[in-house]
């Protein structure tokens, strides 16, 4: 492993040296007024008119916004770890809302559907309302954030939902947003479909450095060297499963992204049988050693 930055390329060197987007370190620094100003989460709401409520509801919610600009200060400017604003929000609502359409256009019915007789349509607020409110708890601590975010996010999911759902069927919505949310941590255990997505797609908010493996500003070493390493992630129909993943490297140390943390949270996250990933390396020497590498689950 390199001990010296000046034998890695210019721009492995820089995405080591500031392991948090621009854009996050840059918000980082606003006051809260410009930040949470700035703030907008668009999604593909598509006719869920539930789902556009509920965006339309959290873009006009200036708590909300508060808590992902704290939890932002306390990983990038006090703790200089990953990228937790609201641009790390943004992508994992949308990479969520993509992998259930993805499930349920080849038939995969989410557990609001299975187990509660509701639709597709209030799986999508689930989902969205999990990626929304999943780490509002850093804005206390990182260490426990995922119980901080249910204590946080209980009262406002209700807020959020008022006149959209009725009792049983509120707390029924609320509920399975918070096992979302404890589900997403290391040692979670997902107990439905729309739970797995989230911890699936927090893990694959990944790209051009932003993995969500904490490490040390400008400390060269298989972590940082890593995340450097993925270009994109793009999800597709599989082959052989509904869905494909599929990650571009720079070299191959982005493998252990790829095998360590993407593989430990899609391992008893309930995604397994319908995911394939694969991973290729896009400079021409290092094809030779890796030219595709597929993560076994």
């Amino acid at each position: 492993m390199p001990d010296d930055q000046t034998q890695l390329d210019p721009e492995v060197r820089e995405l080591i040296a500031a392991p948090v987007s621009q854009e996050a370190a840059r918000e980082a620094r606003l006051t809260p007024a410009e930040a949470v100003r700035q703030m907008r989460i668009r999604v593909p709401e598509r006719a869920n008119r539930k789902l556009r409520t509920v965006i339309e509801r959290s873009n006009r919610d200036d708590q909300l916004k508060g808590w992902w600009h704290v939890a932002n200060v306390n990983a990038v400017a006090r703790m200089e770890i990953n990228d937790h604003s609201w641009v790390h929000i943004q992508i994992v609502t949308n990479i969520a809302l993509k992998l259930l359409r993805q499930l349920t256009k080849h038939g995969i019915e989410p557990a609001m559907v299975t187990d509660y007789g509701m639709t597709r349509d209030d799986a999508e607020v689930v989902v969205a309302l999990t990626a929304l409110t999943h780490c509002i708890g850093m804005s206390v601590h990182r260490k426990g954030h995922e119980d901080f975010s249910l204590f946080l996010a209980e009262p406002k999911l209700r807020e959020l939902l008022a006149g959209m759902y009725t009792e049983p069927e509120l707390t029924v919505v609320v509920s399975e947003v918070l096992q979302g949310i404890i589900s997403h941590r290391a040692d979670g255990e997902p107990l439905t479909l729309e739970a797995g997505i989230l911890r699936v797609s927090d893990a694959l908010d990944m790209e051009q450095g932003r993995s969500r493996i904490a490490f040390e500003r400008g400390h060269v070493g298989i972590h940082s060297l890593s995340a450097a390493a993925i270009e994109e992630v793009e999800i597709s129909d599989g082959e052989e499963k509904p869905i494909r993943i599929s990650i571009t490297m720079n070299n191959s140390s982005g493998i252990y992204q790829v095998d360590g943390l993407l593989k430990a949270k899609l391992v008893g996250s309930g995604l397994e049988p319908y995911v394939e990933v694969i991973a290729h390396i896009d400079t021409e020497d290092e094809k030779r050693l890796v030219p595709l590498y597929r993560l076994e689950l």
